[in-house]
């Protein structure tokens, strides 16, 4: 086995992030249980009363916003970790313009340095 290989087998973060993600994975279906009780709840408001829920539309928006978060860490789009490891998200997912996302990276990185890039959205 070659030595970039093996460093790269026996790097920490990376097993690190492994767990993280299986743990994510798990939260991520549970979450989804909450989505199904959401939209069951939410179309039952729409037939008895005509219209949706307005708590649950804030609520189904940002629950959304954690399916986007947690999909863009375990695809490695990004670093950050989401809920509970952050705050609850707020906002619609992905609300940015690429001139926004432009102002918010750095001018430049020394070669080698790690992405401190943030899930673009609104901010926390």
């Amino acid at each position: 086995m070659d030595t970039t290989l093996k460093s790269n087998i026996s790097r920490r973060a990376t097993w690190g992030r492994a767990l993280f993600m299986v743990l994510f994975g798990l939260i991520y279906s549970v979450a989804e249980m909450v989505l199904v009780a959401v939209v069951v709840f939410q179309f039952g408001s729409t037939l008895l009363t005509g219209k949706p829920s307005q708590r649950l539309l804030g609520f189904g928006q940002s629950l959304s916003t954690f399916f986007y978060q947690v999909l863009a860490y375990l695809t490695y789009i990004a670093e950050e970790k989401p809920f509970p490891f952050s705050s609850w998200p707020a906002g619609k997912p992905g609300n940015h313009t690429a001139a926004q996302e432009k102002s918010n990276e750095p001018a430049a990185k020394p070669a080698g340095a790690k992405s401190t890039r943030k899930l673009p959205g609104p901010e926390k």
